[in-house]
């Protein structure tokens, strides 16, 4: 049975999950022209691809260790023949990226108040909250990818803005 932090801690945790997803957001709205076509190398993924892959892997993980809280979730990949296209509208992958945010945090939420483990058949967590550090890990790793994508198409984001968009969102002042 998994013993849940004070409520304080959780309501930490939570809101930094929230304060990260914030944090694709605004790096989402501040995509200069072409963004979502850019990509670190050639043969790398592309920033729309990127996006889309955070959304898809919040999908994938819940759908495997809390699953009733992926149904309400849809794929953000689009078919065009055989071949799976990424999304590209920023407002679509905006409103996949909040309802998956929120869908993780009740879920980590849930199987905390519950005392039940995020475990299924083909992924387990010994704690909700390492599924949270896992996304926390995985998105902050594409995060600069996508930051490296922006800056190979010759995009880097003023000192001031990034402080704005990012930096500033974990302090106090800023949220």
């Amino acid at each position: 049975m998994v013993k849940a932090p004070d409520s304080g801690l959780l309501e930490a945790l939570l809101d930094s999950w929230d304060r990260s997803n914030t944090i694709l957001l605004n790096l989402l709205h501040a995509l200069p022209e072409g963004g979502m076509d850019a990509r670190p190398m050639e043969g790398s993924p592309s920033v729309a691809f990127t996006f889309s892959h955070l959304h898809q892997a919040r999908l994938f993980w819940l759908s495997h260790t809390a699953p009733e809280f992926a149904r309400s979730l849809s794929s953000l990949f689009r078919r065009e023949g055989e071949e799976r296209l990424p999304e590209r509208d920023p407002g679509r992958i905006e409103e996949a990226l909040k309802h998956s945010a929120r869908a993780v945090g009740e879920a980590v939420k849930d199987r905390l108040h519950s005392g039940q483990p995020m475990k299924g058949e083909h992924a387990s967590y010994d704690h909700p909250l390492l599924l949270l550090q896992h996304m926390l890990w995985h998105e902050g790793y594409h995060f600069g990818q996508i930051k490296l994508a922006l800056k190979a198409m010759g995009y880097v984001m003023s000192e001031e803005e990034e402080e704005k968009l990012v930096w500033g969102v974990w302090r106090q002042e800023a949220w």
